[in-house]
């Protein structure tokens, strides 16, 4: 039986419906069953995250990208309720001990959600840069470059204490980092928008929940 993988889901506004939707790149059921991993889209509007959670047993979590959250100064797109969601994540996934991978804002929520800071950053948005690698892990030993889609990022001053820098962008913000304690990743870039797949990509992820290196 395959692994069952959760993945949050940015919230948009129909506004000419006034609805708001929960949605998931279909590139990410892709990328997670071309691993050979189940996929599970993570609602954002149950009752109580919490039981969720516990009721669906799952083996591990994705972050996804998408809205910004909303404790910063005027947020685009923010979602309060996913930002909920996704705190649930985190206190589930770190009594548990199950693994987590935060992409883009999933990378933003696990530092804020562990006491780190954001900064608006310059030149991240729609294009490609180089990483250096600041750990001798090589999970990420093998990064030369990335693709980058963000206005928020996170310096080293404003990393979370229990997180440590494994890759950074060329002006010093951090690209990757993983959890002192726990088994959770986080990087800047979308390894879902790639075409195809990176090889990098797929070993980090199948690393990160099935201990493959």
């Amino acid at each position: 039986m395959s692994l069952r993988i959760g993945i949050t889901q940015r919230v948009e506004v129909a506004a000419s419906y006034a609805e708001r939707r929960d949605c998931l790149d279909q590139q990410w059921t892709v990328l997670v069953q071309q691993l050979g991993l189940t996929p599970v889209p993570v609602p954002n509007s149950v009752d109580n995250a919490a039981s969720w959670l516990d009721a669906m047993a799952l083996d591990g979590y994705i972050l996804s990208g998408g809205n910004d959250l909303s404790c910063l100064p005027s947020p685009t797109c923010p979602a309060p309720e996913r930002d909920r969601t996704e705190q649930a994540i985190l206190d589930h996934a770190y009594d548990m001990s199950l693994p987590v991978l935060g992409v883009c804002r999933g990378l933003q929520m696990m530092n804020v959600y562990l006491g780190g800071s954001l900064h608006l950053v310059e030149g991240h948005v729609a294009t490609r840069h180089a990483v250096t690698a600041t750990s001798d892990d090589a999970r990420f030993t093998d990064y030369t470059v990335a693709n980058s889609f963000h206005d928020w990022g996170v310096t080293l001053e404003g990393l979370a204490e229990p997180l440590q820098s494994c890759l950074t962008a060329p002006d010093g913000t951090i690209e990757a980092c993983k959890h002192r304690q726990r088994d959770w990743i986080g990087i800047m870039w979308h390894p879902e928008r790639e075409t195809p797949f990176t090889q990098t990509d797929i070993r980090l992820i199948d690393w990160l929940f099935r201990g493959n290196l």
